[in-house]
């Protein structure tokens, strides 16, 4: 029992942290804005079966499909970076994404629809799908947290498999990471009636440039950790931050 709790607490310290729930309530309140609390707790439940699925798949079957494509550890962090980049651009500028021919096409949409139903006529809105991108991934079960779990069975695997004590342990940090990332994102409900839009605008831009920052740091430890692999060539020396 008490190398049951060792291995739990072990892996929550280790996970936690670095998968940080905090983040993916930050997502959800600049991403969610038009969707009513119906809708944001669909994503959340939603969302919350992503995350436990995405860390079951990274320790069980991540270390395969990685070798199977060639990927590697330091890639995951780079590719993931870029990702996150990315997320972080669309959400510091919002119009930068919004092209003449989208804008036309979301207008004539309008127009269509303020006809129907003046008609009587309703119209099927499509609701927004932010529950695995990018609540998710990479919000919560990011590339730092895919290359810790993926690390961490590699290392069991190389110690003589897992026991059924490491697939418990296992599985409960997994369960209560997801809970913590649930139970956070359904707090979000009442900061959202709080803010109101405006305030959800300024959070989008700010916590759009800290994703930025997020994603230029994880490039930065996939070539720090490429230049350490290769290190025979020579530039590990340059690589490594002094």
């Amino acid at each position: 029992m008490m190398e049951y709790l060792q291995y739990v607490g072990l892996g929550l310290a280790a996970v936690l942290p670095v998968a940080n729930p905090l983040t993916s309530v930050t997502l959800m309140l600049s991403l969610s804005g038009g969707l009513t609390t119906t809708e944001r707790n669909q994503q959340i439940d939603k969302a919350t079966l992503y995350v436990m699925a995405i860390m079951v798949v990274c320790f069980y079957s991540g270390q395969a499909i990685m070798s199977g494509f060639g990927i590697s550890i330091p890639g995951l962090r780079i590719a993931g970076g870029f990702v996150v980049i990315y997320i972080g651009f669309t959400m510091l500028f919002p119009g930068a994404s919004r092209t003449e021919a989208i804008a036309q096409a979301t207008l004539k949409d309008e127009c269509l629809e303020g006809v129907e139903m003046a008609r009587g006529i309703s119209r099927y809105k499509k609701q927004r799908d932010i529950a695995f991108v990018p609540l998710a991934l990479p919000g919560t079960a990011g590339p730092g947290t895919i290359a810790m779990i993926i690390s961490a069975a590699s290392t069991i695997q190389s110690r003589g498999g897992p026991t059924p004590i490491h697939h418990l342990s296992f599985l409960t940090v997994a369960v209560l990471v997801a809970g913590t990332f649930w139970a956070c994102l359904r707090s979000a409900n009442r900061v959202v009636d709080v803010l109101g839009e405006s305030g959800i605008d300024a959070i989008s831009r700010i916590m759009g440039f800290l994703l930025i920052c997020m994603g230029v740091q994880f490039g930065i430890d996939g070539i720090v950790a490429l230049c350490s692999q290769y290190g025979a060539l020579g530039f590990v020396g340059e690589c490594t931050p002094r």
